[in-house]
């Protein structure tokens, strides 16, 4: 099965108070896109911290006026995920989906697996995951952007199947 990374940015983190979803980014080996998200009425009052827009870049006023509804990202991202292994590298992920997905109505449609998984499946040992950390690190991904993110972590699976790949550019979708 083809494999998709997945990376959300978001409001803040959990232990700083109730954090939602505000980019999500996926890429399929050298190919990536983000879909910046509107925040949903449902999360009025829900935390934002400085500490995670000065860290992604993002500011509140730029995601409401130039993010999607969420329903049209839910929309989008399962398309795009379709018949895919999802891959994230940090369980929180999950939780991002899961808010994503109840503030559109909708079950959440799929589970994040984390990429330890990957790697016991690869028997990777600790020095074959360091060289793949090594080598997505030089690939160059905007990291603290959801589709950089989700960049790094296919170039970091790539590298330990074994597979080539340059990444491209990201592509965002936005509200026009």
């Amino acid at each position: 099965m083809q494999i998709t990374t997945i990376d959300f940015e978001a409001s803040c983190l959990p232990r700083h108070g109730r954090s939602f979803p505000i980019e999500v980014g996926i890429a399929d080996g050298d190919a990536s896109r983000s879909w910046l998200i509107r925040p949903h009425d449902s999360w009025a009052g829900w935390d934002w911290t400085p500490e995670a827009e000065a860290l992604h870049g993002l500011s509140r006023d730029r995601i409401e006026r130039e993010g999607l509804p969420v329903t049209v990202v839910l929309a989008e991202l399962v398309a795009a995920t379709q018949g895919r292994r999802v891959v994230a590298d940090s369980l929180i992920d999950q939780y991002w989906l899961d808010t994503l997905a109840a503030a559109a109505g909708a079950p959440t449609p799929f589970t994040i697996q984390h990429v330890v998984t990957l790697f016991d499946e690869q028997g990777a040992d600790e020095a074959r995951v360091g060289a793949a950390v090594a080598f997505a690190d030089g690939q160059g991904a905007t990291r603290h952007r959801a589709a950089g993110d989700a960049l790094w972590l296919s170039a970091l699976i790539a590298h330990v199947r074994g597979v080539t790949i340059a990444p491209r550019a990201p592509v965002l979708m936005a509200a026009q």
